[in-house]
């Protein structure tokens, strides 16, 4: 396995990925009622707006792992309501409010970009998301991954970095901790851990 810059033809094993990892670590395929809403949610946005900051850990030929973010959070909020939402929200029209389904909470949020403003995130402009396959994990890829996004991130500027994971992830918790990776308190974030860190 190698890592390497992320490439166009890269998008369906990357939204592969982020449905076979996306139930707090575990597989969600067919927790919601596309397979394409949660990438379009957690992957989509980053591959489309800001391709230079996603890398791949390839095997083979194919994606079994990634990283992805943006340096520039208040930026890329613009950008995901002006550049990436038009292009999804046909598939995935707004829900009434307040959304009751886990479908509807999950389409309110790509309809709600601006949820990543938090005060407390603003000193860490730029986050990311990782993840792998489980033939992937447990061999220190994660790490290289999350570092290569740290260096990628602090040449585009960004001082420091955030991230948040569910709080029953327990596993990615521990990651993040080993890592060097603080903790942050984030008012209103049940059920979500928040970290952060310095780029360099």
């Amino acid at each position: 396995m190698h890592l390497r810059p992320y490439h166009p033809s890269d998008r369906d094993a990357v939204y592969d990925i982020c449905v076979r990892t996306g139930a707090s670590g575990q597989d969600a395929r067919g927790h919601y009622r596309s397979d394409e809403l949660l990438p379009d949610v957690y992957a989509g946005p980053y591959l489309e707006l800001e391709p230079h900051l996603a890398f791949v850990l390839d095997e083979g030929g194919r994606a079994v792992g990634y990283v992805l973010g943006t340096a520039d959070t208040p930026s890329f909020v613009k950008a995901w309501r002006t550049r990436w939402l038009p292009r999804v929200a046909g598939r995935h029209p707004p829900p009434a409010e307040p959304p009751l389904t886990a479908d509807d909470r999950l389409i309110s949020t790509l309809h709600h970009p601006e949820r990543m403003l938090l005060p407390e995130l603003a000193p860490h402009p730029a986050h990311l998301h990782v993840d792998l396959l489980p033939q992937a994990q447990g061999a220190g890829y994660g790490r290289r991954l999350v570092e290569t996004f740290l260096a990628a991130a602090a040449a585009a500027g960004a001082p420091s970095l955030h991230l948040g994971t569910g709080s029953d992830n327990t596993r990615a918790v521990r990651f993040y901790e080993r890592l060097g990776f603080q903790r942050l308190t984030v008012a209103g974030a049940e059920g979500t851990t928040f970290f952060c860190r310095p780029t360099r």
